[in-house]
């Protein structure tokens, strides 16, 4: 099996660390977040990983080199220019026909096996794993028409679902992508959804992190040991 790891962005949320560092390779405890990934998803049978390259592309190459270490095949495609997170899917050659895409600052325990089913049993053209998570709002929130107050809430807290950066694919997504484009993934999904592809959600209410936040990150940090027990791999 095939996964996509996106990591040419420049973090600019985790600045100043990422001026020299790409946020793949933020350390959690003794290892790069990149690797935990990479570890989890051989365990799941994902054999073959492909890294898409921007920002300080070459530090990566030289941590994770071609993947012998991890058990997998690594090898890494590189963007000319920055080009999104679903741009670089167009300059990858011979996917499969289902295939993994993920972004490289993911921290989980997401069961990769258990979405690949779920992507498979939905007949999807793309599966989103959605987390749910809770905001509060430490001000009033109103709600007007024109100058007329219609509702008042003091301090709510917003219970909503978030894209967690990992996604099923088939193949022909690919077709809906502009080789050498500029294209995020909100803008690729509303053309499948528009052009009546089949995109499903997979609920998932364990443990997630997006490390690319600094109040993630140092949660992380701040949580290794409980983490160490909760996380394959983590250790």
């Amino acid at each position: 099996m095939r996964a996509i790891i996106l990591a040419g962005g420049k973090g600019t949320r985790l600045l100043p660390y990422t001026t020299i560092l790409p946020k793949p390779l933020m350390p959690i405890d003794q290892r790069p977040v990149v690797e935990i990934v990479i570890r989890q998803l051989q365990h799941h049978g994902f054999n073959h990983v492909t890294l898409a390259l921007g920002h300080l592309a070459h530090l990566i190459q030289a941590v994770l080199g071609d993947g012998r270490h991890l058990q997998v095949q690594i090898d890494y495609s590189l963007e000319p220019a920055p080009m999104g997170t679903s741009g670089p899917l167009a300059l990858i050659k011979d996917l499969e026909d289902t295939f993994l895409v993920m972004n490289g600052d993911v921290l989980s325990d997401i069961n990769f096996t258990d979405i690949l089913r779920f992507h498979r049993e939905q007949q999807a053209t793309a599966t989103i794993a959605v987390h749910r998570r809770k905001v509060h709002i430490d001000y009033g929130v109103l709600r007007r028409d024109g100058y007329r107050l219609l509702q008042y809430q003091e301090k709510p807290t917003i219970d909503y679902e978030v894209s967690t950066g990992i996604y099923m694919f088939q193949r022909r997504v690919i077709d809906y992508v502009a080789p050498y484009s500029y294209l995020d993934f909100p803008e690729l999904v509303q053309v499948l959804i528009n052009q009546n592809e089949r995109v499903v959600c997979y609920p998932f209410d364990g443990i997630w992190f997006d490390l690319g936040r600094v109040q993630d990150f140092q949660h992380v940090q701040n949580q290794i040991d409980n983490l160490k027990n909760s996380i394959p791999f983590f250790d």
